[in-house]
């Protein structure tokens, strides 16, 4: 079968053309560690060999312009991933960098190795992911473990520099605040986590526990907030329900709008509140009461966490900030009956 017919080789195919493993493939391409002359000469040699997309990677490499940053995630549409990565951005290109985006669409093992691998094929400088989903864990484990790597947000890991907010605390302070009007118990709208329970969920939790106040069943919605409108027309048949907490605002922006749909009022009726502090919360109707989270700020910390290891400090590193409650019209006591 010719070149031109042959299904492009993959860094697997480098690897055993070469006979070292796919890391140390991964360390030629990247630079992220030192190799053998002998093992970097046998990859280059394969890669030549085979075709493989990266030979003009591999030299850039060696002359030193490894100037692209690589951002793993599984969303691009959604408010906190796209200010995010508009951080990512800003900060790297102020240090001369650029910034691909690879979107892996699925949690499998087989997806998240074929976007490693793709990412790979370029001369990286290093990698961010966003560790918001189960996407984002499923990527990092099938990274190699000598490139340069931060994960964003997520639950925090001994193995890697990680930026994050203090979802735990801030969930606890939005719900003491509603608990604080008199809500006899809050009930919750969650978003899909990253984990078993979001950081979000367990600050929920723990402030009515806290408190000694009833834990309701947890509400899922997906990242739709049509989801949302279908949940808050089932909860406003519930005239015990006064009080929600929304796993973020478009999900509370939802619910707000299936409350109406079903006849009750916000927040004379039912208080709802959110999480995020979207664009919209602001100039909503009624405005929402929120957690003002950063994420800008978030990605232009995941980058200096990544330019820090760029420049020769391999320390495992947190950057952490604690997110602002900012109160709005959306909640109030609850009405007396």
């Amino acid at each position: 079968m010719s070149r031109a017919t042959a299904k492009p080789a993959s860094i697997a195919d480098v690897a055993r053309v070469a006979g070292v493993s796919v890391p140390t493939v991964s360390r030629v391409l990247t630079g992220a560690a030192k190799v053998s002359p002998d093992k970097r000469d046998r990859v280059l040699l394969a890669i030549d060999e085979l075709g493989y997309r990266p030979n003009g990677a591999a030299r850039a490499l060696v002359s030193g312009k490894q100037r692209i940053i690589a951002v793993m995630t599984s969303e691009t549409a959604i408010f906190g991933y796209s200010a995010t990565i508009q951080g990512i951005e800003t900060a790297a290109r102020a240090e001369g960098y650029f910034v691909v985006i690879s979107v892996v669409e699925n949690p499998t093992e087989d997806e998240a190795q074929r976007a490693v691998e793709l990412v790979l094929g370029q001369p990286l400088a290093g990698i961010i992911v966003l560790k918001f989903d189960p996407v984002g864990v499923r990527v990092l484990e099938a990274l190699p473990p000598d490139i340069p790597r931060v994960a964003v947000s997520g639950e925090v890991s001994d193995e890697v520099s990680q930026a994050s907010i203090e979802e735990v605390a801030a969930g606890e302070e939005i719900v003491r605040y509603l608990l604080s009007l008199g809500h006899p118990t809050v009930h919750h709208v969650t978003v899909p986590a990253s984990r078993d329970e979001d950081h979000r969920t367990t600050g929920w939790r723990n402030a009515l526990v806290e408190a000694g106040a009833e834990v309701p069943e947890i509400i899922p919605a997906t990242w739709d907030a049509s989801s949302g409108v279908r949940i808050g027309r089932r909860l406003a048949a519930d005239d015990s329900v006064t009080a929600i907490f929304c796993g973020n605002d478009e999900i509370a922006m939802g619910v707000i709008t299936g409350l109406s749909d079903a006849g009750r009022n916000v927040p004379a009726d039912v208080s709802v509140v959110g999480f995020d502090d979207h664009p919209l919360a602001r100039i909503w109707r009624p405005g929402i009461t929120t957690i003002a989270q950063d994420f800008p700020g978030l990605g232009r910390r995941a980058f200096e966490l990544l330019q820090a290891q760029l420049d020769g400090d391999a320390a495992v590193a947190r950057s952490t900030s604690r997110p602002p409650l900012v109160v709005r019209e959306s909640a109030g006591p609850p009405r007396v009956r």
